[in-house]
């Protein structure tokens, strides 16, 4: 099994800070929002495009996969009774010469092996595509 570790701390009533290993993180933790920081719907988001991303990189020398780029773009609705996250939806562009089919591997792959991602899709719709970069 694996275990993660991550602390965070109140710098103001502007923000705050989460740490981990040799990194830190600005959060955006004040009521009236700060466009230098993620927030934390923001933030469930970014893991969610990380666990994706680093999917791709575990997956793609197994499958023999070659691409140049991905980009992953997300978007979430949010709830207000009761506060939740209630869908979240995904595109998953990727620069490569594979087939549609070898695409359509590669997000099963991903789908099927994401930590994050499985671990959110059991809490909230989780929906999303695969294409290539135009």
């Amino acid at each position: 099994m694996f275990e993660y570790s991550v602390e965070a701390r109140r710098t103001d009533a502007r923000g705050s800070v989460a740490t981990t290993k040799n990194a830190a993180l600005v959060l955006d933790t004040c009521l009236e929002g700060r466009s230098d920081a993620f927030n934390p719907a923001e933030l469930l988001l970014a893991a969610i495009a990380a666990c994706m991303i680093k999917g791709i990189e575990r997956v793609t020398p197994m499958l023999g996969f070659k691409l140049r780029g991905v980009k992953v773009a997300l978007h979430a609705v949010r709830r207000d009774s009761p506060p939740g996250i209630a869908s979240i939806d995904y595109e998953l562009v990727v620069d490569t010469d594979e087939t549609d089919q070898r695409l359509e591997l590669l997000h099963k792959n991903v789908r099927k092996y994401g930590t994050i991602s499985n671990t959110v899709a059991a809490a909230t719709k989780l929906e999303g595509t695969i294409r290539r970069k135009a």
